[in-house]
């Protein structure tokens, strides 16, 4: 039995298969970053994201997941911060799924 494997950005390898993930367009709007996940927020490195975003476009994409009312952030915060600052109304990023314990 195989065990979970990161695969770059692509996908991830688990128990033998494989689930690509997708790069998709989200709301920004729809996105609610969990409380402990905001406390982290660094206001400089907004700003850094904020101008590497206006030369080069986003980049790298976040993660969310489904939620009752929309999706959670597991991913991304700086880049979700920098692209509201600069007044963007969707972000890219992937829909993972959340693994139960």
């Amino acid at each position: 039995m195989l065990g979970v494997v990161q695969v770059g950005n692509v996908g991830t390898i688990a128990q033998g298969s494989l689930v690509m993930l997708i790069k998709e367009s989200f709301p920004i709007a729809q996105i609610r970053v969990p409380v402990k996940r905001v406390k982290t927020l660094e206001e400089a490195k907004v700003q850094n994201i904020a101008q590497s975003i206006l030369e080069e476009g986003q980049t790298t994409p976040i993660k969310v997941r489904k939620s009752k009312d929309g999706f959670v952030l597991i991913e991304g915060l700086h880049r979700l911060e920098a692209l509201k600052a600069l007044g963007e109304e969707t972000v890219e990023g992937y829909l993972v799924r959340a693994v139960l314990h």
